[in-house]
């Protein structure tokens, strides 16, 4: 019994462990209730009465060395550099999932893009609006339905005078009037943003919904130079086949006053349920700016002319990725979202 103590006492000193599994194996190894100390002191009771003491001491010396050899080993462990003492515990787990653009991003940016290709910036204004840059200044007349409770989100109301009125904007032309007030054409600019209206959510309704605008002011400024934009607009947006239609409408800030169309991109034009059979599909609102409209902002209408038009970036999105509810763009659902992941 002593020779198998001895060679248990040249395996303890020679033991080794690369990580902290191997240390545990040993130790279950040597130390645990079923390992080779233990299996010894229950062998202890048939060793001969003359060298119990001597075995009882060796069995003693076995089990203090293999505990201290394993203590050292997990130290040494404890001690090393692992390369993570700038690992910061409080951050995301890795790795971290990319989220993607939002399909109105996505839209908006596209169309920024087409107009900066045209020589258009974009100008910027606030959502909560006074009454003459949203109304006045557009040409609205004071009692028209617009400016009523049923229609637009009052912050304060003047309850003698409309120009009182503090509202959410229900139209970016606003950002045209104040930049038309402090600029001298030329002018040209698109106005993105977040607008407001008072209007029941339902599948194709939402009380805020995103709009760009654009306006273009200068000398010997036609109507063809407001057609050539658009079918560039559409063909880029939408493909190179996509044929427009302008039908007569009525603005108050634009005179002639149309509203654009353009060839169903799911039928091609031939007719279907999305087009109502009738090939075309309306996209904008466009028009010459009304010289009511110039004069009001500080321009002369006799010296310079322009164009405007606007268009929901909802309605581009809807048409581009055939997306048939306008709830889904605010319900922040990542199944839909995940869609288009890879359109960008």
């Amino acid at each position: 019994m002593i020779a198998k103590i001895e060679q248990l006492l040249q395996e303890v000193e020679a033991m080794t462990a690369s990580n902290a599994e191997e240390l545990e194996a040993l130790r279950i190894k040597y130390l645990s209730k079923k390992g080779a100390i233990n299996e010894l002191m229950a062998d202890f009771r048939n060793v001969p009465a003359e060298q119990k003491k001597e075995v009882g001491m060796k069995v003693n010396e076995l089990k203090n060395k293999a505990q201290e050899k394993i203590n050292a080993l997990k130290e040494q462990f404890e001690n090393q550099d692992n390369g993570c003492d700038d690992l910061d515990l409080t951050r995301s787990a890795y790795p971290a999932k990319l989220g993607t653009r939002h399909p109105l991003t996505i839209v908006k940016n596209e169309i920024i893009d087409i107009f900066a290709r045209l020589g258009f910036s974009i100008a910027d204004g606030p959502e909560v609006e006074d009454d003459w840059h949203v109304f006045s200044s557009m040409n609205f007349a004071e009692d028209r339905p617009a400016r009523d409770m049923q229609d637009t989100f009052f912050i304060e109301s003047g309850e003698t005078n409309v120009a009182n009125n503090i509202i959410l904007r229900t139209h970016t032309s606003s950002v045209q009037s104040r930049v038309m007030e402090h600029t001298q054409p030329p002018i040209r600019i698109i106005c993105p943003g977040r607008v407001y209206r008072n209007e029941a959510i339902s599948y194709r309704a939402h009380a805020f919904f995103h709009q760009v605008e654009a306006l273009y002011v200068d000398k010997n400024v036609s109507f063809t130079d407001l057609k050539q934009v658009l079918l560039l607009f559409a063909q880029e947006m939408f493909g190179p086949e996509t044929k427009i239609r302008l039908r007569p409408s009525y603005f108050p800030f634009t005179e002639p006053s149309a509203e654009m169309d353009i060839s169903c991109n799911i039928c091609g034009g031939k007719g279907c349920p999305f087009c109502k059979g009738t090939g075309w599909v309306e996209i904008l609102g466009c028009g010459m700016v009304d010289p009511n409209v110039l004069e009001l902002n500080g321009i002369d209408s006799k010296v310079y002319s322009g164009y405007a038009l606007g268009m929901g970036i909802e309605r581009i999105t809807n048409l581009k990725y055939r997306v048939n509810d306008l709830r889904l763009f605010s319900e922040n659902d990542t199944r839909f979202l995940k869609e288009f992941e890879s359109a960008y």
